[in-house]
């Protein structure tokens, strides 16, 4: 029987469980849990089971790149509100959403393919993360990718992912780039380089105008194997622990209950929310906390949950003169005109991610590498959260500071795996973080008033136009900046007593199980944080594999024989 008693039972249906048996369960089938799965069943004799409490990822708006304003918001998402601090002055109740649909957050997100730069992962080796380098993950990179624009030491050709170079860039786009070069930002023409500094074009995980997420890269060619078990709809509830050996987890799926018994071993990744939870709920996390809710503890981990990280974001709303962005694909005859297109060619707007180009800059000038990332978004209203424009014509500068200082926790409110836990990031409690992002919101201001792009400009919507002092730029900050929804760190690497998991990713004082997800960064990377979750996955399937990868094993980084002149 459970042990949660009538918390688990008063919202399933009690019976006997029926046991399903695999050499590996990986739970959670988000971007780092597809790649693990998928890599882990390329051995033919061991039987895998992936189990994601999602759908699968059949909604058609998933795989066109321009309906991302359709997965930014809706049914796709599980929603969780965040506690602000008192500093910020919150009337409402602020939410950050994760992904719940097979592919996780790369089947949701804006596509946009960045690893951080080298210095990134120099802090995770120095906080512990032994061979976490940047020469120890560039591999890694490497043999996931598939780049149609680049081929040279820090990218390559023959990987399952897809990186690629959007075709179709929106004027508006351009205008804002030259813009930032206006205001002395000088043009990046690839951000994964090395060197970040500058504005440019983001490539995005795409491929032939469909979305490249790590269930279309990795997971869908491994679906014909007959060792590959996926599962969805399947709500796990606990990690069974006995002897101190994790050996399988508990799931709910269609109102059974189902156990499931791992011969080897069980992978969490459920994402920096719901893998400390998870192990929270199974007695694995701090004692003293989990005994407040009268769950025995099996391993005394008092940094589950610890450490949590978000890239807090501001937008900017401008409303445009005319009908200068894709907000015009509003109207139902432009529309038909973009589907059309799209059906046709494979191009178009709905080829487009709708955030095209960016930038990185200093907010802070006494950081080596910049600290605050741009976002062009060519329309207003496209994610949730963010308001759109009287007129319907509109365009979104969003930033965020790319290395937050500030640190907050994902704790339990109760022992039933029904109830979200409590996330308070703590925006801003390290005020250093205030003043990046400030700094990085006057520059944003200032780009928006450079000729390129004012033209297009009829009033700045929000904030206010008659905000223009920093301290006011500053309270607006303290007061609207949201979720970036990059959550990291809950579990993170290390060898300290607040580590969780080891630099292979195993946790500590439980044989039998490993955390594969964004919660094991030490540090957030500087940039969207999807590709690095890909990579993670990688060297978890090696680690579990009990190898490295050779230069044999390396996707292409040489001109195709068949385009040698």
């Amino acid at each position: 029987m459970s042990p949660y008693g009538s918390a688990v039972f008063g919202i399933f249906p009690r019976a006997d469980p029926i046991v399903v048996r695999c050499d590996y369960v990986v739970v959670g089938g988000g971007t780092t849990g597809c790649v693990v799965a998928a890599r882990l069943s390329e051995q033919a004799d061991i039987s895998v089971l992936l189990l994601e409490e999602g759908p699968r990822d059949l909604n058609p708006y998933i795989h066109i790149p321009g309906a991302y304003y359709k997965t930014a918001q809706g049914p796709l998402l599980k929603r969780y509100e965040w506690e602000p601090t008192a500093e910020q002055q919150r009337t409402d109740k602020p939410t950050m959403v994760q992904a719940r649909v097979l592919g996780g957050g790369s089947s949701v997100n804006a596509m946009i393919y960045i690893r951080g730069n080298p210095q990134d992962y120099a802090r995770w080796e120095a906080l512990g993360a032994d061979g976490w380098g940047y020469s120890n993950v560039l591999p890694y990179f490497l043999q996931s990718e598939d780049n149609n624009r680049f081929c040279n030491e820090t990218h390559a050709l023959g990987g399952p992912l897809g990186v690629s170079d959007i075709d179709d860039i929106h004027p508006l786009t351009r205008a804002w780039l030259q813009a930032c070069q206006q205001a002395g930002l000088p043009y990046n023409p690839d951000f994964n380089s090395g060197n970040q500094a500058g504005c440019g074009l983001y490539q995005i995980t795409a491929r032939g105008g469909r979305r490249s997420s790590a269930a279309t890269a990795f997971l869908k060619p491994a679906r014909k194997r007959p060792n590959l078990d996926i599962r969805t709809g399947a709500r796990v509830t606990r990690i069974i622990v006995e002897k101190g050996r994790a050996v399988g987890v508990e799931y709910f799926s269609l109102g059974r209950w189902f156990v499931v018994r791992a011969e080897r071993e069980v992978i969490l990744s459920a994402g920096a929310i719901a893998t400390p939870k998870l192990m929270m709920l199974s007695g694995i996390g701090p004692a003293d906390a989990l005994f407040r809710h009268g769950i025995k503890a099996v391993a005394d981990l008092p940094g589950v949950g610890q450490n949590l990280q978000d890239h807090v974001e501001i937008s900017l709303i401008y409303q445009l003169n005319g009908p200068h962005s894709y907000d015009k694909y509003k109207k139902l005859h432009w529309k038909a005109a973009a589907g059309l297109n799209y059906l046709l060619f494979g191009g178009g707007p709905a080829s487009s991610n709708l955030i095209e180009g960016g930038a990185f800059w200093w907010g802070n000038k006494d950081e080596a590498v910049p600290d605050v990332q741009f976002f062009m978004v060519v329309g207003a209203g496209i994610e949730e959260g963010v308001e759109t424009v009287p007129g319907g014509n509109g365009c979104t500068v969003n930033l965020g500071q790319v290395r937050p200082r500030s640190r907050g926790e994902i704790t339990l409110v109760s022992a039933n795996p029904v109830d979200n836990p409590r996330v308070a990031p703590r925006y801003f409690s390290d005020p250093a973080d205030l003043d990046a992002v400030t700094e990085g919101t006057m520059a944003a201001l200032d780009i928006m008033e450079k000729p390129a792009i004012s033209r297009y400009v009829a009033k700045r919507q929000v904030p206010p136009q008659a905000m223009k002092s920093r301290e006011q730029v500053r309270q607006f900050c303290l007061q609207t900046a949201h979720a970036a929804l990059h959550p990291a760190g809950t579990c993170r690497i290390g060898n300290d007593e607040l580590a969780v998991v080891d630099s292979q990713l195993r946790v500590r004082a439980v044989e039998g199980l490993r955390v594969a997800d964004a919660s094991v960064m030490p540090t957030l990377v500087s940039g969207n944080p999807n590709a690095v979750c890909i990579m993670i996955g990688e060297r978890a399937a090696d680690f579990i594999k009990a190898r490295r990868p050779a230069e044999a094993d390396l996707p292409v980084r040489h001109v195709p024989p068949e385009l040698t002149p």
